[in-house]
């Protein structure tokens, strides 16, 4: 099997302590409980001066000093509650969401499923009973694919999903939700571009940026083959790395200008170990009221929590 360049890209990673020091010039990577894993291309671009670089920070793991009992927990969103089958969540009645893939080009470790079970959520081998589920509950007419990462995936097994999705005639849209995308932006191939073209579904495909310095040069290069089809992105506010109107302000614009809509901007899933990323509600409601003076309305993301069961839009 021929090994295509975004393959060797996403290869060429830090996945350890030491190796992040020595890259990175640093002293401040030690071993946690959520493995280290940084594509170069990501890495390449963190300022080896600044400590308190957002995108470093991002990838920087912590170690959790609170003693006493906390919000926080292993699965805050217990995904598992809302699986009828495995491998496919069901929470919202016109939806369901497919966890494609066990693996992500790169580690955030604010990341909320960073403990899941996935070896016993494996979509290929359960995809008939996930057919089954789909095809008794025609008021789905979206399947969300997400991760891990989808587009980790092969370019094969992603065109022989979305294929079997196809199938399922009530499924209108396809949502394809990506960090891949903009850390390792040689994803975005030819084989793909079409794949999503000529699907007959209506694709979306939400990338996942939280600072304008993710969007890198070669990332804006490849997004632009993907005009045709409809681009919206999320983020996670988080402390120290994106709590502030000007870098939102700076990132919707920065996304808006490479035809990437503004969509969400989630407050932090609290999963442990991610206690120092929390940005307090009211700052949270305030930056998002000043983005709301300051911008158009199209580049303001929705200010939002999910949470088990239902997923709340924060209205001001």
């Amino acid at each position: 099997m021929m090994i295509k360049n975004w393959q060797q890209d996403s290869r060429k990673t830090l996945k350890s302590a030491k190796q992040c020091n020595n890259f990175l010039q640093t002293k401040q990577f030690k071993e946690q409980n959520f493995s280290i894993k940084i594509p170069l291309e990501f890495a390449n671009l963190i300022d080896k001066n600044n400590p308190n670089d957002p995108l470093l920070l991002q990838v920087l793991p912590k170690k959790n000093e609170q003693s006493e009992p906390s919000e926080f927990c292993s699965e805050p969103l217990a995904d598992g509650k809302n699986s009828p089958v495995a491998g496919l969540i069901h929470k919202y009645p016109n939806r369901v969401l497919l966890i494609a893939s066990r693996v992500c080009a790169i580690h955030c470790q604010y990341c909320f499923r960073q403990n899941f079970d996935y070896s016993k959520h494996d979509i290929f081998s359960n995809w008939a009973a996930i057919e089954n589920y789909i095809f008794s509950h025609k008021n789905i007419d979206e399947v969300i694919l997400s991760g891990g990462d989808p587009l980790s995936l092969s370019d094969d097994k992603l065109q022989i999903l979305i294929t079997q999705i196809e199938q399922i005639k009530h499924i209108k849209t396809l949502r394809i939700h990506s960090r891949n995308a903009v850390v390792t932006p040689s994803r975005i191939t030819a084989e793909l571009v079409a794949m999503l073209e000529q699907t007959s579904l209506k694709v979306v495909l939400v990338l996942h940026s939280n600072h304008a310095k993710e969007l890198s040069e070669k990332f804006a290069k490849m997004i632009q083959k993907l005009q045709n089809i409809t681009l919206l992105n999320q983020s996670v506010l988080l402390k120290g790395v994106n709590d502030s109107e000007q870098v939102l302000s700076e990132l919707s614009r920065r996304l808006f200008a490479l035809g990437i809509l503004p969509y969400y901007l989630h407050l932090l899933d609290k999963v442990s170990a991610a206690e120092h990323f929390l940005v307090d509600d009211k700052l949270a409601i305030k930056l998002h009221q000043q983005l709301q003076k300051n911008l158009s309305g199209y580049l303001v993301p929705r200010l939002v929590r999910d949470e088990n069961p239902e997923f709340k839009t924060w209205m001001n």
